[in-house]
């Protein structure tokens, strides 16, 4: 009964502007590190961006409440298939994903049909995002409309969802965001999380398909099979990539990821930049003044968290570095030779 009513509410917000699924919930509890955006200034968080809806019966409650419900819809016109309904219906039906990789400790679900992956946010995440929410809709409307080449991961929804039990006094509260599932519909061989850095960025592989390797695996890989792209491409996916890491330094964002996926089957490398969300704040500044320093080790070695203007700078050489670009039938004749 608790997940036809979700799909239903999932229905009548996602018309509206928005999208709720069952499946995202993993707890019993509400959650105390749950962000208040009232807590911002009036112009950030204007209740009029936001929906909420709820429903229930005699035994429970529930409530989902949808952020920026209108720029989330505007955002989902230009990049969500099948429109609002296939949305909707992807997001009615989720399931608990253990997500390879990850070190936050967040939830994570995947709708059944693969389409989405729904994440478990922090306080701090939420916080992030509301302050920088509005920029991330004019870039995205921008780099649609103007073409601009970007590899971020598009985050499509922003949800707080929630039940009380009436009967047991039980309840749950748990802000979710819903992305894209970057590898949709590909059969990807090997998966890789790159930040451009090398102090404690190797895994030891386990050889399952879903293994995420990082830096060093990979610069450990390229000796003897590196990652070849066309010349045209290589110079499309820097420009990207120049764009995106730009945008993020300006908003002080840092810690991100460019996610690889090698697709053997249709020869392709499947990328976009994750884990965008966190600014460089006090406990991160903390984190890059201890692994400076020397403390831990690893000396010589820059440490993986930096300002957001230094991020950004390795991030773009280390990534310059990473692909082979290989001449093809647009590559000028005395670039090739040269």
């Amino acid at each position: 009964a608790a997940a036809a009513a979700a799909a239903s509410a999932a229905s009548t917000v996602g018309a509206a502007g928005g999208g709720l699924g069952t499946g995202a919930g993993s707890g019993g509890r509400d959650d105390p590190h749950a962000f208040d955006p009232a807590s911002l200034p009036q112009s950030d968080a204007n209740s009029n961006a936001h929906i909420k809806h709820e429903f229930g019966d005699a035994s429970a409650k529930f409530y989902a409440k949808a952020f920026f419900a209108e720029q989330f819809r505007n955002l989902r016109l230009h990049f969500v298939q099948g429109g609002e309904a296939a949305y909707t219906h992807s997001l009615s039906r989720c399931l608990k994903w253990a997500a390879a990789g990850g070190k936050s400790g967040s939830a994570f679900c995947k709708t059944v049909d693969d389409r989405y992956v729904v994440k478990q946010m922090s306080r701090l995440e939420m916080q992030s995002f509301f302050e920088f929410a509005e920029h991330y809709f004019q870039y995205m409307h921008q780099a649609f409309h103007a073409q601009r080449p970007t590899v971020i991961a598009k985050i499509v929804g922003v949800y707080r969802i929630g039940f009380k039990s009436t009967a047991t006094g039980r309840s749950m509260k748990q802000d979710v965001l819903v992305m894209e599932n970057l590898f949709y519909g590909r059969n990807i061989s090997r998966i890789f999380d790159l930040k451009g850095s090398t102090r404690s960025r190797y895994v030891q592989s386990t050889g399952a398909q879903d293994d995420v390797l990082l830096d060093e695996n990979l610069l450990e890989m390229i000796q003897a099979s590196p990652l070849y792209i066309r010349q045209h491409t290589k110079m499309v996916l820097l420009k990207a990539i120049w764009n995106d890491t730009h945008f993020l330094s300006q908003l002080d964002v840092m810690d991100y990821s460019l996610l690889v996926g090698v697709d053997e089957e249709r020869q392709e490398l499947v990328v976009g930049i994750i884990d965008y969300i966190r600014t460089f704040t006090f406990d991160k500044k903390m984190e890059m003044w201890v692994k400076s320093s020397g403390i831990l080790g690893h000396y010589g070695k820059m440490p993986t968290v930096v300002s957001p203007e230094k991020y950004m700078a390795r991030f773009r050489e280390s990534m310059q570095h990473y692909f082979t670009s290989i001449p093809c039938k647009w590559t000028p004749f005395m670039d090739v030779v040269m």
